[in-house]
């Protein structure tokens, strides 16, 4: 049976972002199993569980009755209740400044490598749910970045949703420390997407201890962290292409092994594609 990750933050998944891909592969029959940075269940933005919700730089709605109740329906479900703990199973590369740097690094050689030959061969894709939460704890992430080279490794479709994309971006050939993405086509969040105000997590971050956001259920960062569209172009380099799409409906690029997606309306998209990489071979789409 093909087998396949899910990567969620913690600080908040957008709704359609993680049911696109995931419908699409309960349909073909997949086995899908759930991964998160520490361990804790995945919550998702309140926003994308909010029927009628308007994105400021679109104009329109992007949250649709059946979605917000799918989200809904999913978050109450079991279903995210015990996502594998990526901290657990990665582990984390020495600092240069360790008295015992070169023997630290061989030892971590050697788990990455037990890790890439004996535990990804099980899975047949990784998927990146996207969200304003995978800037904070997937972008970054090293331990994340050790999976999507070791998928790269054995030739694995990846696939990436939104912000999710940035995961690409910085995960890099570990000798040229050049991005995965170099010389590929993507699509990702574009800069007239961003939000001048209104970026907001959630998660089980609370000061009161509780699983339904920062004390009083949301915090504003104002604008995104940074401009995906600028970073996707600088990474895939001159012979490489950031296609936006804008003002199309969808967005979805296909340039194996690399699976991506613009935004919250490519993600069915995003699941179709997947399917069809999987299950007809399909390498190349959108560009």
């Amino acid at each position: 049976m093909t087998r396949v990750l899910f990567a969620i933050s913690e600080w908040g998944y957008w709704g359609e972002e993680l049911i696109g891909p995931l419908e699409a592969c309960d349909k073909a029959g997949y086995e899908v199993e759930f991964l998160t940075p520490t361990g804790n269940r995945p919550t998702p933005l309140a926003v994308s569980m909010a029927p009628g919700f308007v994105d400021p730089p679109q104009g329109k709605s992007v949250t649709s009755d059946d979605m917000a109740g799918r989200t809904r329906d999913l978050d109450a479900s079991h279903r995210l209740d015990k996502p594998h703990n990526l901290a657990d199973w990665v582990p984390v590369r020495p600092y240069p400044s360790s008295p015992t740097y070169l023997r630290d690094m061989e030892a971590y050689h050697q788990a990455i490598e037990r890790i890439v030959s004996h535990d990804l061969p099980g899975y047949d894709a990784l998927v990146i749910v996207g969200g304003s939460g995978a800037m904070v704890d997937l972008a970054n992430n090293q331990r994340l970045h050790e999976l999507v080279l070791g998928f790269v490794r054995l030739d694995r479709p990846i696939a990436a949703v939104c912000y999710g994309v940035a995961t690409l971006a910085f995960a890099r050939d570990p000798l040229r420390k050049l991005s995965l993405i170099r010389g590929k086509r993507v699509t990702g969040h574009p800069i007239d997407y961003d939000f001048h105000d209104g970026t907001g997590f959630e998660g089980p971050h609370a000061v009161d201890g509780s699983k339904k956001g920062f004390g009083d259920e949301y915090i504003n960062f104002g604008p995104p962290f940074y401009p995906l569209e600028f970073i996707l172009r600088d990474a895939v380099g001159p012979e490489g292409e950031f296609i936006g799409n804008v003002g199309h409906s969808e967005s979805v690029i296909v340039d194996y092994p690399f699976i991506t997606a613009r935004s919250t309306e490519s993600s069915v998209g995003c699941g179709r594609a997947l399917v069809d990489v999987l299950d007809r071979n399909v390498r190349r789409y959108g560009w």
